[in-house]
């Protein structure tokens, strides 16, 4: 069994405290308004939360399945590269996860935005509304599902450390794609280069149909895909114009 590396060790110790707080602080709730991704229109949105969100997760499963994935793929990860690497592609996908999850809240949420201006509601009636999330009187009726559209963008919160080990994933599967890995639910040996490409297809076919194979219903599956661009591009880049065939350098 491979040795934790200590960036790892020192990453999960930091969302371990994290979720400790999310259960002492407030309930819970005062730890997600302060530190959990909010939708950048909203009241409740601040800039340090692009990256503290990295940080809380949503339960102890969330956190557990996390940091195993941290451990087992972190560690190789920055022994084979070093420190500063590993740490470049951590935040550098989680950037990434939380850039192409904004990105498809805001797909959906600007054309019903739009519809709702068009209809007459000001900027402040459509605020107050996701607000409090009440209609108010006079609203015609076939607004009501670009209302839901926007409210659902609006109020949405994005919690984990997912995107980040998607890209640590990806850095790992390019450099060991003979590697075999297996699933909890499907305990069959699937080399890297097919396994972690099948992952990211999986999380896409999710994204747009809303099916949920492996993982909760709610989670945030184009901040998987955006992790694992992120993770792999860099690597191929460091690959083609940093490092030569035979080393990875640190």
């Amino acid at each position: 069994m491979m040795r934790i590396s200590d960036t790892v060790k020192h990453l999960i110790i930091i969302n371990v405290i994290m979720f400790v707080g999310t259960l002492t602080v407030g309930g819970g709730e005062t730890f997600y308004e302060w530190f959990a991704l909010h939708f950048p229109a909203s009241d409740s949105f601040k800039p340090w939360q692009i990256v503290t969100h990295m940080f809380m997760h949503g339960g102890i499963g969330h956190l557990f399945f996390n940091m195993f994935a941290l451990w087992m793929f972190g560690s190789p990860v920055e022994y084979r590269l070093g420190r500063n690497k590993f740490l470049f592609i951590y935040f550098s996908a989680g950037l990434g996860a939380a850039l192409f999850q904004l990105a498809g809240y805001y797909f959906t949420y600007l054309p019903a935005y739009d519809e709702l201006i068009a209809s007459g509601l000001s900027p402040d009636q459509i605020v107050e509304m996701m607000k409090t999330n009440k209609v108010l009187s006079g609203t015609s009726s076939d607004l009501i599902p670009a209302l839901q559209t926007v409210y659902g963008s609006y109020n949405s919160t994005m919690v984990g450390a997912s995107g980040c080990i998607m890209g640590i994933l990806a850095a790992f599967g390019m450099m060991n794609p003979n590697a075999e890995l297996m699933m909890i639910f499907l305990p069959i040996p699937i080399k890297a280069k097919y396994f972690i490409p099948g992952i990211i297809i999986l999380d896409v076919i999710s994204a747009v149909t809303g099916q949920s194979f492996f993982s909760p219903s709610n989670t945030a599956y184009l901040a998987h895909v955006g992790g694992a661009l992120v993770g792999f591009f860099i690597m191929w880049y460091w690959k083609k114009n940093q490092f030569n065939q035979n080393r990875w350098d640190r």
